[in-house]
Parts: C-alpha cells; sequence; structure tokens
C-alpha cells in the first residue's frame, strides 16, 4: 500500500471538512423548512426555529389535507408532469436522433435553428396571444406544450447518440430493419442512463413549473399545487403588509407545510434515477 504523505492527509481532510460544510449548508434550509412545518406559531414568530421544531403541532398538516382544492391541484400537478413529460422525452429523443446523423442534407441549418431558440424567444406578449388564438387558455396543452422541448437536453442527447457506433445500425439494416425499428429496438434500449437523465429534468421542472400555469389558466380547479403554494405565499404577504384579505388567517407555517408537501414526491423518486443521472450526464456531456 502507498504511504500517504502528510500533505496529502491534509489536503484529504481540509476536502472534506470542506463538502461537510457544504452539504450542511445545501440542506439546512429544507431541514428548517420541515422544521417550521411542525412548529407552533409563537416559535416561529420568535425566530427560534432551526433544524428541530420548537411546539410541536401538526394542525396545519391536518387543516391542509382537509382542504379539498389542495389535492385537487396535487392531481393536476401529477397530470401535467406526466403527460408533460412523456411528452418532452418524444419530441427530445426523436429531434435528438434526427440530428445526430451528420449525412442529413442541411443539418447544420437545423442544428443552427435549434441553438437559435437557445438565445432568442417570441416574448411574453406574442407566446400569450399565440396561446389565446390557439384556444388553449384554461387548458393542459397551454402548460405542457410552449415547455414540452428543452434544447440544453436536446444536445445533450443528441452528443450521446452521436457516441453509438454506426456500425449498430449498419448491422441492423442489413437484417433489414428500417429506421424506425432501429431507433426502437437498438438506440433507445442503449440510452437508458441518458434517458432517464432527461425524465428527471423534465419531472422536475414540470413538478416545478407554475409561471406558464399561472398566465394561461385562471380557474382555481386546475391550477398546478405551485400557483396554490404561490397563493398561499401572496396571501401571507399580504396579510403582513395589512392587505384588505378575504381569505381567513394563514397559520404561520402553511408555506412550510405546503412546501414539504409539494417537494415530497421528488425526494422519493430522486433516490432511484441518481445513479443514471449522474451517468447519463457524464456520458451525453463528453464531446
Amino acid at each position: 500500500m502507498k504511504h500517504e504523505t502528510t500533505a496529502y492527509k491534509v489536503f484529504k481532510y481540509v476536502n472534506l471538512l470542506i463538502l461537510a460544510l457544504i452539504v450542511f449548508v445545501t440542506v439546512f434550509p429544507f431541514l428548517n423548512v420541515i422544521a417550521q412545518s411542525f412548529s407552533s406559531k409563537a416559535a416561529i414568530d420568535a425566530g427560534q426555529v432551526s433544524i428541530l421544531p420548537k411546539g410541536f403541532n401538526t394542525d396545519t398538516y391536518k387543516y391542509l389535507m382537509s382542504d379539498k382544492m389542495f389535492w385537487i391541484n396535487y392531481k393536476n400537478t401529477l397530470i401535467y408532469t406526466v403527460v408533460g413529460t412523456a411528452v418532452s422525452i418524444f419530441l427530445t429523443t426523436t429531434l435528438a436522433y434526427a440530428l445526430s446523423k451528420k449525412h442529413v442534407p442541411g443539418i447544420k441549418i437545423f442544428v443552427g435553428l435549434a441553438v437559435f431558440t437557445m438565445y432568442f424567444a417570441g416574448g411574453l406578449i406574442p407566446n400569450y396571444l399565440l396561446i389565446r388564438q390557439l384556444g388553449w387558455l384554461n387548458t393542459i396543452w397551454a402548460i405542457i406544450i410552449p415547455s414540452a422541448l428543452s434544447i440544453y437536453n436536446m444536445i445533450i442527447m443528441k452528443s450521446f447518440f452521436e457516441g453509438i457506433p454506426e456500425a449498430l445500425e449498419e448491422a441492423a439494416t442489413i437484417d433489414g430493419a428500417n429506421t424506425y425499428k432501429i431507433f426502437w429496438s437498438i438506440i433507445l434500449p442503449l440510452s437508458k442512463p441518458i434517458i432517464a437523465t432527461m425524465l428527471l429534468f423534465y419531472a422536475v421542472s414540470g413538478w416545478n413549473a407554475w409561471f406558464d400555469a399561472f398566465l394561461y389558466i385562471d380557474k382555481k380547479e386546475l391550477f398546478p399545487v405551485t400557483v396554490y403554494l404561490r397563493n398561499i405565499i401572496k396571501g401571507q404577504a399580504d396579510q403582513t403588509a395589512g392587505a384588505a384579505s378575504d381569505a381567513p388567517t394563514i397559520s404561520a407555517n402553511i408555506k412550510a407545510v405546503t412546501m414539504f408537501l409539494t417537494v415530497l414526491p421528488i425526494l422519493c423518486v430522486y433516490p432511484f434515477v441518481q445513479k443514471h443521472f449522474v451517468t447519463g450526464i457524464m456520458l451525453g456531456s463528453v464531446k
């Protein structure tokens, strides 16, 4: 075994200390939110809550879980996320595969057009007018379609596809497989790590999204849970500022409770795809 020098040991322990501090700084806000969600109003107002609850209570959880609109919005978020992720994965994989073929005529033009949209967009008002003209206001499509394709994700997947040996496709072609058969039976099975990464990216983005719903949806029963949370935060700000409000007094920790319940599904899913996350990013980013 190679002997570790004193300098290397110091370097290793300093790195360990720095990483431990980074982990603590990263995790502390989340632990604080959980602690506040189980704490009393007096403890929160007094600033006594850190990472452990003070004045333990679950009244806000009981109140929120009895709110029918919360569960309706929660279900909406689940539907929007599942459908949106499926649409996004379909568009990203098909476009990335097509753009990874350098022999396609005009391929550089198409890649350039795709990258162009990363820096220049139509603008908020034109987008709203377009959605209204299409008749998508207060529909699921107003939330899913505008953000259905991420060019950044597409470029990562395109780089991954370019790393797959062309000999595999040539052999499949000789055996009589067409482009669709090759894509479905060869390319996709080999792309599980990068697809898992894209699933995580799109699912987290879709679950946390609220701005499109805020713009294009004005019916409470169609809101995602993130807009529900946004309205709670706005209600707290209005009450703090003394603004007139017809809503009842909001519990001091309802924001923390709602935030915790909102991110809980992502926390449950992430451990199962985390191993693919790192692998997919590395494989798709080499080029």
